[in-house]
């Protein structure tokens, strides 16, 4: 291993261990940081002897084949941080990302749902589970397993990631709330309303009556991880939305996390408790949502005012 990969992976060790970064996030530092490794590599440089113009360099040339400016900024982001652990770490005194300016993001704003669409999606989970019920047991308990995931993760709005990985000791304690333990490992409180709550009874129900308590996950299965993977969710969903008649591609755990927010913050919910629900570290992350409401706006009034001028 190089002097280059050395540091990269003492760096996200450092990311994972004392940060509490999730995997999924140090796997996408790992692959930002390997690009600009070889990138420099490619010009017989290494990280530490990396200056301002190698960096400008490398974001020209991810600009060249046609990365867009979200994930140039994040690989900028995971580039600027590698440098500070070095530079803390004494293994370098200069940082060639200081001043180095990011490319500009447009602010994208998230797909989501409407409501209906969303009770569209409820009905159909709730009408396969009664379908299953006279079929085999271990269709019958997917489809169960499916309603309660759509339930849940629009009751909750949580992060796909963290539904899938729920332990069963979550459900220890009042019914009605989950303990979440989400990104950095900080943890937080989310309701559960009643209708998610019986989507749920009825599904510990079923795999409590096929014997399947012994696992420690609320939703087991083959995987490598011992439970539900996000794939096969999202998978199932975009089946299930084709089924409510719904276009697939618009729908996914993240539309529905989205649809989750901006409905609450549609009928007046304050942004601070939609950030909290939503485990957002930072409000700003949380404030997208209002503009999703001011393009809603925008629309009904250039729909429907009437003097508002027609294309």
């Amino acid at each position: 291993m190089g002097a280059s990969q050395q540091h990269i992976e003492a760096f996200l060790e450092m990311l994972g261990v004392e940060r509490g970064a999730a995997s999924n996030t140090v796997e996408a530092y790992r692959r930002d940081l390997e690009k600009f490794s070889a990138h420099l590599a490619a010009h017989g440089t290494e990280l530490t002897g990396a200056s301002a113009r190698d960096v400008a360099d490398w974001l020209e040339a991810r600009s060249a084949e046609g990365i867009g400016a979200a994930s140039r900024a994040r690989g900028l982001s995971a580039v600027r941080q590698l440098y500070r652990f070095l530079v803390a770490e004494g293994h370098t005194d200069a940082d060639p990302t200081h001043g180095q300016a990011g490319p500009r993001k447009g602010r994208t704003l998230p797909k989501t749902l409407s409501v209906a669409e969303v009770d569209r999606l409820i009905t159909a989970a709730a009408e396969r589970a009664a379908t299953a019920a006279d079929g085999e047991p271990i269709e019958h308990i997917r489809a169960l397993r499916l309603h309660c995931l759509v339930e849940m993760l629009y009751a909750t709005g949580m992060r796909v990631s963290e539904l899938v990985s729920l332990p069963r000791t979550v459900l220890a304690g009042d019914a009605r709330i989950l303990t979440i333990k989400g990104k950095g490992g900080r943890e937080r409180l989310v309701p559960l309303n009643a209708s998610a709550q019986a989507a749920l009874n009825r599904y510990i129900a079923a795999i409590s009556g096929e014997g399947r308590v012994s696992s420690r996950w609320l939703f087991p299965s083959k995987s490598a991880q011992g439970h539900l993977t996000r794939q096969r969710f999202g998978q199932d969903l975009k089946a299930l939305a084709e089924a409510a008649g719904l276009d697939g591609e618009r729908v996914s755990p993240h539309v529905l996390r989205h649809a989750f927010a901006s409905h609450l913050l549609d009928r007046g919910a304050d942004l601070r408790a939609v950030q909290m629900l939503l485990g957002h570290a930072d409000i700003s992350t949380t404030e997208i949502y209002t503009h999703v409401l001011e393009e809603r706006l925008r629309k009904l009034v250039h729909d429907h005012h009437p003097l508002a001028k027609k294309d």
